[in-house]
């Protein structure tokens, strides 16, 4: 098993391998921010045996710089907080939009998110365990059932404290198609493709939330073409994640999608070195 590298290790090793320095005192610094093993994700690109890694011996490209590395990384993480913000916006939404459109149409019942009679019994049958467990150390959902004990709290309380996991699911459990289809047609969708744009989304939330390499993530059960206008080679990339944001929060305020778009647009003018440039198009066929 290897063992821990200091500093001056780590900044040996990349010379090592091949890796030009400009400022060996900035890029220790850089090193103590981000960490040696996470920065490494972003030299990838730059190995000479990339993309098979199965063999990898870390030898990188000629000319491949330590700032090339560092612009990919800062460049990735400026996307990483933009998709966030948008993220967030399309979440809260698609949560208003299920919560009004089928309270509005079960109105009778509250709680119609445990009703077997309009949705599937597995995800009653679940509910308890794997979704209300956890809401019920909120302040909130405790002094619902100190003011109505035994019963659960009514939709438009219960879904918002739901993750964007257990909306997806409960919307998949709705058993009307009529139902499903109020809330898709909100955004343009059918039914097959709004499922698809919400996997979408939460897999891209999840990456980014963690902390994840967004800027070659993979999409594996692949993007639908239409409404969001998805190329055949971006069906499983993240520009085909970022145009699927970029259609659903185009339904939500089209300000808001155009500022996106100016958004990433200013960040992928900003990189600064041209290896980082054509990682950055080749890897995610956004243009530079």
């Amino acid at each position: 098993m290897k063992k821990a590298y200091t500093i001056d290790q780590q900044i040996a090793r990349l010379k090592s391998n091949g890796m030009a320095f400009d400022d060996e005192e900035k890029a220790k610094e850089i090193l103590l921010d981000v960490g040696y093993y996470r920065l490494g994700f972003y030299s990838f690109p730059y190995e000479i045996k990339f993309p098979c890694l199965e063999h990898r011996d870390h030898k990188l490209k000629p000319g491949t710089t330590f700032k090339s590395v560092y612009d990919l990384y800062e460049f990735d993480t400026k996307l990483r907080r933009l998709l966030l913000n948008a993220l967030d916006r399309i979440e809260v939404n698609i949560r208003t939009k299920l919560i009004y459109n089928i309270s509005l149409r079960y109105i009778d019942d509250p709680c119609w998110f445990v009703n077997r009679k309009y949705v599937t019994s597995k995800f009653v049958n679940d509910f308890e365990e794997q979704v209300y467990a956890a809401m019920r150390k909120n302040p909130i959902i405790q002094r619902h059932h100190a003011n109505h004990p035994g019963i659960y709290a009514p939709a438009w309380k219960t879904i918002e404290f739901m993750t964007i996991g257990n909306i997806i699911t409960l919307y998949d459990s709705l058993k009307e198609p009529e139902a499903k289809e109020l809330v898709a047609n909100a955004y343009g969708c059918s039914r097959g493709v709004f499922y698809n744009y919400m996997e979408t989304i939460r897999v891209l939330r999840n990456k980014c939330a963690h902390g994840g390499c967004i800027y070659r993530m993979d999409f594996p059960k692949g993007i639908k073409h239409l409404p969001a206008g998805i190329s055949a080679d971006c069906r499983h990339n993240i520009k085909g994640g970022i145009d699927v944001v970029r259609y659903m929060l185009g339904r939500i305020s089209q300000a808001r999608k155009t500022d996106l778009e100016n958004e990433i647009h200013n960040l992928v003018n900003s990189i600064q070195t041209l290896e980082a440039q054509k990682v950055v198009a080749q890897a995610s066929k956004i243009e530079c």
